[in-house]
């Protein structure tokens, strides 16, 4: 890696020289190494340190900023913060990437060597934990105070490799080496309680007074990395979580013998920070999960509450500097917590209390799957969070309050849907009602999940207190995901319409014009070619298998879920092969099937569509008679760091979710930034980016969302679908007979069946679609000029949905947040 020959020819800038100083200091006071001796991981971290010195002073320069701001702080908390590599991200966006590579090269250090080697910060998995990442640094990039608040994950939620064409699971053990980012804050350690016993008193005015003293103490002790806006203007702080014992081990029960037992306290705290959704499928999964939730809630909001009085202000000030945004339901017990902390530890009234709450909290919805809206067995929140347990049923109460006022006029409006108990059989806590009940606003994703989440999981609710739920489609970080991922357009587009595109991404939309240009669309085809011959060489570096550049390529990366329908693609593949068998000398456009994505560990048809893929590939990959036609990729354990290679090279982005299922999306995004074709059903995001982007300029099939309801409510009839549509049919029939699994005729009969029986997610419904559409783009993709006019089209037309719009949404009419976006356009 070192060429010291070659280092000593090359002229480096002044700001380059002081870098290269920075890095060897840090590399022989810090890491403690010389340079000759040092490894590429040596390396890696002294050039991490030498940048977050850089950082760390705007870091401290926002921080006092935010002291004597007058106006509100935004706090996201998130249990994911799927933030990728920093290396990069940090110095691209301090404008340090030129001088960090002349820096390095003089030392003989080849910089992008060393921005590979950093490994992802496995803090999240998947779009959930991507958003965040994009907003903490859309905040930062706009100027607005924030604070992220997660948990400091030891393990990531697993690293996937392919074993005989099945998913297995291993520790993604990010932290192995420790993280050069972190900066670990003691002095604002927490004690969080659980379990124990409520006292109930009566105090001055007749006011009852409630006493918690948890059997059970955890230490909560931040670790916070720098997020670094755009051209470092501001540094905003991800302060993430890790649990510790109060005491590291039973010295008495150690010195008696009992080793093992006396590290049993220490063995049980740390067990919250140590694995990312560890499995709930047991009762000590499902305690461990919500002893996750409750532990970051209750550090962040004492954290939140502390420095809010450290700065002088009082409690019930709270709603004019305080803004807290809940991601999902994960965090829904911070609306039962800070109802705690304002009652029992600063003793306002439970009226008070309650207004206090709901004005500093808001809640993003992300799912209109009723199961995925989390709900804790009563007995489980009674025994661990007693105290909690109290204030959800007064709260309950209060509610069906309401509810009774509201019936005056609306006759419709019932308790039980919108209680925060299910009293059916098992009762349960309900953690969407309770985030929606304790929030002023509840934002959907999309267009579309916004408007089915009045009609589906929040009618009852909607009803109730109308006019609270509001719109704020996703959006992605143009920074991350153009400029970083995809230098060579980048440079295209900043050639063609200038540098203030990196500022302000809607002046992408001067980018269309070059569409109609025939010298600029061949530009943008090489670019596009170059970052193909890139993902090549990775996959060939990754399964050991060669594609050809010159083919369509064809992804479909994303959680592995029935819902967003991988099995759907990977039918239709198979129907592909048998028909280019059945006519090999068509003139068929040459197809890289790629896929990529996690399936939960006890996800059994999750899994079983992962080994569907890879037995497909092993068949399809060295039939003889298919050649170069079709070949089918599954690329293991994806990650950022993966989707920034694959987003690039992407000339068919598969967007296939079952109408109405999915609540945005924001892959859809990337791919269509970066210049690839979108074949997609009418779902999430889709819809707006179709509306964006031109219907010309994307491919639309299936179902509508009110279609896929009206079937759902008449019954689903897919075996009458499957006898109807003969390419599904053979499909079908050719894994019941073994073709892709060596004979064995049983490996995928739960996946038919479920097909032939139920269907829930409409695959065999759009099959015949989903088939017509990709050979429409057969022929279009023949019309290279026309595919890439196209392709154009969709970066031009893509800077609508950059996360510095969607948070600038959130900060004018949720948070009522100011920065220095104020006077920037939508």
């Amino acid at each position: 890696m070192k060429n010291a020959s070659r280092a000593k020819s090359v002229p480096v800038s002044s700001a380059a020289s002081e870098l290269a100083t920075e890095i060897l200091l840090q590399l022989q006071h810090d890491v403690g190494v010389s340079p000759s001796t040092a490894r590429d991981e040596d390396w890696l971290r002294a050039t991490c340190l030498a940048v977050r010195g850089r950082v760390i002073e705007r870091w401290l320069h926002s921080e006092a900023e935010a002291l004597g701001a007058t106006g509100k702080r935004v706090y996201y908390l998130s249990l994911e913060f799927l933030i990728g590599r920093l290396l990069r991200d940090s110095i691209s966006n301090l404008g340090l990437m030129e001088d960090i590579g002349l820096a390095l090269h003089s030392l003989g250090v080849d910089r992008d060597v060393l921005i590979k080697l950093e490994p992802d910060a496995a803090l999240g998995n998947g779009g959930l934990g991507r958003l965040a990442a994009c907003f903490m640094e859309s905040m930062a990039t706009l100027g607005i105070a924030a604070m992220g608040y997660g948990i400091r994950y030891e393990h990531g939620l697993f690293k996937q490799s392919i074993v005989g064409g099945r998913q297995t699971e291993q520790p993604e053990d990010w932290l192995a080496n420790g993280s050069p980012w972190d900066v670990v804050r003691h002095a604002a350690t927490y004690k969080i309680g659980f379990n124990g016993q409520v006292t109930n008193l009566m105090g001055e005015a007749a006011q009852k007074l409630a006493v918690w003293k948890p059997g059970e103490i955890v230490l909560a002790v931040p670790h916070d990395t720098p997020i670094v806006g755009w051209r470092g203007r501001r540094v905003n702080t991800l302060r993430l979580w890790q649990s510790r014992a109060p005491e590291a081990l039973r010295l008495d029960a150690f010195n008696g013998g009992d080793h093992v037992g006396a590290l049993a306290e220490r063995s049980r705290a740390e067990s919250i920070s140590k694995v990312l959704y560890p499995s709930d499928s047991t009762p000590a999964g499902q305690e461990l999960r919500l002893r996750q939730e409750y532990f970051f809630v209750s550090a962040s909001l004492q954290d939140l509450i502390h420095r809010h009085i450290a700065e002088g202000f009082d409690i019930k000030a709270l709603p004019d500097r305080v803004a807290i945004q809940l991601n999902d339901t994960h965090p829904a017990l911070a609306v039962a917590e800070m109802m705690r902390l304002l009652m029992d530890e600063h003793g306002l009234d439970a009226d008070t209390a309650w207004a206090t709450t709901r004005a500093v909290t808001s809640y993003t919805n992300h799912t209109l799957l009723p199961e995925a809206l989390e709900t804790w067995p009563v007995w489980l929140v009674e025994r661990l969070l007693p105290r909690h347990m109290q204030i959800i049923y007064a709260l309950d109460e209060r509610i069906a309050a309401d509810v009774a006022a509201r019936a005056v006029t609306d006759s419709e409006v019932k308790h039980d849907p919108v209680s925060l108990v299910d009293r059916h059989g098992d009762w349960r806590v309900r953690m969407g009602q309770l985030a929606f009940a304790g929030s002023h606003h509840v934002n959907g994703v999309s267009a579309l999940h916004t408007e089915l989440m009045k009609k589906s999981v929040f009618r009852d609710l909607d009803r109730l207190y109308p006019g609270r739920i509001v719109n704020k489609t996703n959006g992605i970080t143009p920074r991350r995901w153009l400029q970083q991922a995809n230098p060579g357009l980048t440079r295209l587009i900043t050639e063609a319409i200038g540098n203030e595109v990196l500022d302000d991404a809607s002046e992408l939309a001067q980018f269309a014009r070059f569409a109609e240009m025939p010298d600029w669309r061949k530009r943008f085809a090489e670019v596009k070619h170059a970052n193909k011959v890139r993902l090549a060489a990775l996959i060939e570096e990754r399964v050991n298998f060669r594609v050809d550049p010159a083919a369509m390529f064809d992804v479909h990366i994303k959680r592995i879920h029935e819902y967003k329908r991988q099995q759907l693609n990977i039918l239709e593949t198979i129907a592909l092969y048998q028909a280019i068998k059945a006519e090999p000398n068509k003139n068929w456009a040459p197809r890289v099937k790629i896929f990529a994505g996690k399936a939960a560990p006890s996800y059994h048809l999750a899994k079983l569509i992962i080994r569907l893929i890879n037995d497909v590939a092993a068949v399809v990959n060295v039939d003889p008679a298919i050649g170069d036609k079709l070949k089918v990729v599954f690329l293991p354990n994806y990650n950022v760091s993966l989707a920034e290679m694959v987003i690039p090279a992407t000339d068919l982005s598969e967007q296939i979710s079952t109408a109405g299922m999915e609540a945005s999306g924001t892959g859809n995004m990337k791919f269509a930034l970066n210049g690839a074709h979108t074949i997609g059903t009418l779902d999430g995001a889709n819809v707006e980016i179709a509306e964006k982007v031109g219907r010309d300029n994307i491919t639309i099939f299936g179902l509508t969302a009110q279609e896929v309801s009206e079937r759902r409510q008449k019954g689903i009839h897919p075996r009458a679908i499957i006898d109807a549509t003969p390419r599904l049919k053979a499909v079908l029939e050719a894994l019941s007979a073994g073709t892709f699994s060596g004979g064995d005729g049983y490996r995928y009969h739960d996946l038919t069946e479920g097909l032939y029986h139920h269907d829930w997610f409409l695959v065999t419904a759009d099959f015949a679609s989903y088939w017509d559409a990709q050979r429409k783009l057969d022929a279009l993709w023949r019309d290279k000029d026309r595919w890439q006019a196209i392709a154009m089209r969709n970066t031009a037309r893509m800077g609508w949905f950059s996360s510095d719009r969607t948070i600038r949404e959130y900060a004018r009419e949720i948070w009522n947040v100011r920065g220095s976006f104020d006077n920037q356009r939508d």
